[in-house]
């Protein structure tokens, strides 16, 4: 016997079902459903979802389709167009930066990537339409100008700092207000004014994400930030071997510590593919982050392989290169796509945001 083709109020009471995945309120409260058409045995509607969610956006639709297909079998066809629905972001914290998430990319030490990996998650979500902004608050050695290619002084305009723009980022990082060869020596104190005002006096706009490079370590900058706004998480950087993941460790705990969830780990320079005879060498061992992450219960991002092309890109100022280049974009694609992944699954599993009409 045929299945029997649903009705528009069955498949409204399905869609009312399903949670954005930004926000987790369910699409049809949010207003998100448009142009539900359906004839016979074929549904087709447009579902409007955020530039938050953008990297999730065929996923999301996808998930849609199989509910709408596992409750109404006798539908021989189901359509699903997407558009984009705008929905301001919130002030955060203290300093009343307007974003939707705040991210922090930090590492238990340095020299493993964090600056590269920082401005590559950046560059992956603006490349996808994300609203997002790059501050650069590894004060004693900012690299995010250089690996950015980026020069210059931000104009002041009433009073607030205007960032620089490079490949739809916003950027500000103290390497535009320090000259390159002058050392900053700053206690606490001093830190935790310069940070205040980088969030505080910057003209950020609107953002889906405001990635904060950290420094290394477990020092101040950390704890100012927790105290400023409630960052959404964190992604730590670490390599390989046992010295680095040890540090990474203390880097967890101290994030746990202040009640920042860890998003997640990521190990750069994971193996080397030599181009000569395309030989996989693990220079620092293989796999030890996603033991760790493992073990700690913890997600486990991704993996970037040490490639000279990446350095290249770095020290010419084309990071955002690396997503052009076949051999590296696959593998910071994929740490951008989990990372927001998480994000979206905090979001569902969190209890309902209050509608819109008493926020």
């Amino acid at each position: 016997m045929a299945a029997v083709p649903p009705d528009l109020a069955s498949v409204e009471a399905v869609l009312a079902e399903f949670a954005d995945p930004e926000s987790g309120r369910g699409i049809v409260a949010m207003d998100q459903v448009q142009n539900v058409r359906l004839s016979g045995t074929t549904l087709r509607l447009t579902l409007a979802l955020t530039t938050y969610a953008s990297l999730v956006w065929e996923e999301t639709r996808q998930q849609l389709m199989a509910l709408l297909k596992s409750r109404f079998p006798g539908l021989t066809e189901v359509g699903i167009d997407l558009a984009v629905q705008t929905r301001p972001p919130q002030k955060l914290g203290q300093v009343g930066v307007t974003a939707k998430s705040v991210v922090a990319v930090a590492s238990g030490k340095g020299g493993v990537g964090k600056s590269t990996i920082a401005a590559s998650i950046a560059l992956g979500l603006a490349r996808h339409g994300c609203r997002t902004g790059l501050m650069d608050a590894d004060v004693y050695g900012p690299s995010i100008p250089h690996l950015l290619g980026l020069q210059g002084r931000p104009e002041l305009v009433e009073k607030k700092l205007q960032p620089l723009e490079a490949h739809g980022l916003k950027v500000m990082s103290m390497g535009f207000l320090v000259p390159p060869e002058e050392a900053i020596i700053w206690r606490g104190p001093m830190l935790h004014g310069a940070i205040t005002n980088f969030l505080r006096d910057t003209e950020w706009g609107d953002l889906d994400y405001l990635i904060i490079d950290m420094p290394p370590g477990t020092g101040d900058i950390a704890l100012t930030l927790s105290q400023l706004l409630p960052l959404s998480g964190a992604v730590i950087v670490c390599t390989p071997q046992d010295v680095a993941l040890l540090d990474a460790v203390k880097a967890i705990a101290m994030y746990r510590k202040v009640n920042i969830p860890i998003l997640g780990l990521v190990e750069n320079m994971s193996f080397f593919l030599c181009p000569d005879n395309n030989k996989r060498y693990d220079i620092f061992g293989s796999g030890g982050a996603q033991r760790r992450a493992a073990s700690m219960q913890i997600p486990f991002l991704g993996e970037v392989p040490l490639q000279i092309p990446i350095r290249v890109h770095g020290d010419a100022g084309q990071t955002a290169a690396n997503f052009d280049d076949p051999a590296s974009a696959p593998y910071l694609e994929a740490i951008c796509y989990q990372m927001v992944k998480q994000l979206v699954d905090q979001h569902r599993a969190a209890p309902p945001l209050p509608s819109l009409s008493v926020l």
